[in-house]
Formats: structure tokens, sequence, C-alpha cells
């Protein structure tokens, strides 16, 4: 989305963009509130709960299992990659609404990780973390903080008013592009790593 809705596209547009990007964070923190919501809601009915010793074990060797899939998956160890559907939003209709439309819609399906490409397994951790809290309340709290995150990064083309500051965000863009993949491994290996040693410590 950095390269639709910034500034500069929605002037164009006749749009405003603080309008659109407030449209967006909201539909952004919405979908991924609902996934997380019914992630919770599936580990309830599920039967999951870490309050026992031996509820504890099985969350946080899920937890461990989870992340360390993705470890694997994000360094594409052994030629494995990330399982995604290649569907994005459909930027037609950045022509056809106004900019609160598109910019909820938009936002709304981006938030919900798992109906446009995935990049990273951390959509999938995020996800599974939720169900592993057997909680709508804690699922939908885990969904809306990464959504809201995750949604945030559309404000990094803030100050692109002209064709040049576009250009540079693009290339800025694509200098983060390797930092942001150590840290989504890094992300994943931490959870690992804590998932590892709760399980250390209900085992003693």
């Amino acid at each position: 989305m950095l390269a639709s809705i910034h500034p500069l596209g929605e002037r164009g547009r006749n749009q405003r963009w603080s309008a659109t990007v407030a449209a967006y964070l909201a539909g952004s923190v919405l979908g991924a509130g609902l996934v997380g919501g019914l992630a919770g809601l599936a580990g309830q009915l599920l039967g999951l709960s870490g309050r026992s010793g031996a509820g504890l074990t099985v969350v946080a060797g899920a937890a461990l299992v989870l992340a360390g899939t993705g470890v694997v998956l994000d360094l594409r160890l052994g030629g494995l990659r990330v399982p995604t559907i290649h569907r994005q939003v459909d930027e037609q209709w950045l022509e056809r609404y106004r900019g609160w439309v598109y910019g909820v819609s938009f936002g709304f399906q981006l938030g919900m990780g798992v109906v446009t490409v995935v990049n990273s397994f951390t959509v999938y951790l995020t996800i599974g973390l939720a169900v592993l809290s057997a909680s709508v309340a804690a699922g939908v709290l885990i969904g809306a903080v990464f959504g809201g995150v995750r949604g945030a990064l559309v404000l990094a083309g803030a100050n692109v008013r002209q064709a040049s500051q576009l250009y540079a965000l693009h290339r800025r863009v694509n200098r983060w592009e390797p930092a942001s993949h150590r840290l989504a491994v890094g992300v994943q290996a931490v959870t690992a790593i804590g998932a590892a040693a709760a399980l250390a410590l209900v085992r003693v």
C-alpha cells in the first residue's frame, strides 16, 4: 500500500490522505482483531488452556513448533517456503471509490493476513498464538496489535508529495526489505526460545 496510499496519490484522486489512512488503519486493526478473536474462540472450543501444568506443556510445545517452523520457512531452509495464496487487493478500487471506502477495505483485507499474499510466517504465528490463547479477548488483542503495527507501515509515505519523493520511498523500502526479513526471523526465534524456556520450566 505504500505504492498507492500517500499524499501525492490521494491528491491526484481528489481524496484526503488523512481520511484514507485513518480508514486503512481502522480496517487493518478490525480485520486482524476479527481473525484473532475467531482464532481465540477456536482455541477455547478445542479446550486449550495453559492454566494447568499439562495445559502449559501443550501450549508451550505448540508455540515452539510454530515459531521454529516459521524460522525454517522464512529462512527457506531446504528450499521450503511460506505457503500462501497469490491474491492481492483490487487496486481498481482506487479509481472507483472514495478514499475511506478503499482505505477500510484494503486495511481489512491486509489486516486479516491470510486472504492476500503472505510474505512471512509471522502472519501464521500470530494466528497460532491467538489459538493457543484459548480466549476471544486475548485473540482480539493479539490480532489488533499485529494489525495496528502492520497497518502503521503506510505512515512511511506521509511526506510523499512529489514524484521524486515517491521514488525515494521505493528505494528506502527496497533497502529496508533485508532488515525487515531479519526482524521477522528474529521475532520468531525469540518466540521459539521463550516457548522452549517455558517448556523446560514446566518439566522441572
